[in-house]
């Protein structure tokens, strides 16, 4: 194994770094910002003709922004209206138990028997024709 060590630095080799990275140019990113930001962009007659090109970016990105607009619009009316079709649903089926328990028998008898209507207490009689004889 080795020994750890100082390293010895020369204070001529830091500065000759540093003045290697300032002349360094500036990447194309930076180019161009400062070519559109600076105003040299639209003297360039190359330029001219990238313009439609770029509108025709801007109207894509305009629709594509409108249309999520739109999808998130409608997907909020479709929540809002799956939601008042449960609440109808939980109402209907309250309402049709109270319709069954109402049209029960007892139910029946009891309301009709505050309005002097009494239930038949005889069971019901079953009449016979005879057709043979009518021949």
């Amino acid at each position: 194994m080795k020994a750890n060590r100082f390293k010895e630095v020369h204070p001529e080799e830091p500065a000759v770094e540093h003045e290697e990275t300032l002349e360094k140019e500036p990447g194309w990113i930076v180019k161009v910002l400062r070519n559109v930001l600076g105003g040299a962009f639209f003297e360039n007659e190359q330029s001219f003709r990238i313009i439609p090109f770029l509108l025709y970016v801007a109207l894509l990105a305009l629709l594509y922004i409108t249309n999520s607009y739109m999808i998130e619009e409608k997907t909020r009316k479709i929540n809002k209206l799956q939601k008042e079709i449960k609440e109808y649903r939980y109402e209907s089926i309250t309402l049709k138990s109270k319709l069954l328990t109402i049209s029960r028998q007892s139910k029946l008898s009891e309301k009709l028997q505050k309005m002097g209507i009494k239930e038949n207490m005889e069971p019901v009689k079953t009449i016979i024709i005879d057709n043979k004889n009518e021949k």
